[in-house]
């Protein structure tokens, strides 16, 4: 008989949650909202390895955060347990816009 054990099972939904949490709490410097809500996360995708992809952009093309923003979102996601792998994937389509922006910051922002 082995002794081996099943293996745990994951939680992809939780584990979803997991990094959204991480993606809220990272700041972009110069806007007072986080870059979830400011909807510059586009996709995120949990892969059977436990690999993150990230799919995201930057308010403007030339961010001065468009070498450090990246590399905060792939260190602070491999901070999690069980995350293997961490992908960053700036994209520019589609172009971000304020439409991007969850209520809360426009809110904060004083756009709405």
């Amino acid at each position: 008989m082995s002794s081996e054990t099943a293996p745990e099972t994951v939680d992809f939904a939780q584990l979803h949650e997991q990094v959204i949490e991480v993606l809220t709490s990272i700041f972009d410097p110069e806007i007072p909202v986080n870059i979830y809500d400011l909807g510059l996360i586009y996709a995120v995708t949990i892969e059977p390895d436990l690999s993150v992809d990230v799919k995201m952009t930057l308010t403007s093309p030339n961010c001065p955060e468009a070498q450090s923003l990246p590399l905060k979102v792939e260190e602070e996601i491999k901070g999690l347990d069980r995350i293997t792998d961490v992908r960053v994937e700036i994209v520019w389509d589609p172009q971000w816009g304020p439409d991007k922006m969850t209520e809360a910051a426009r809110l904060t922002l004083g756009l709405d």
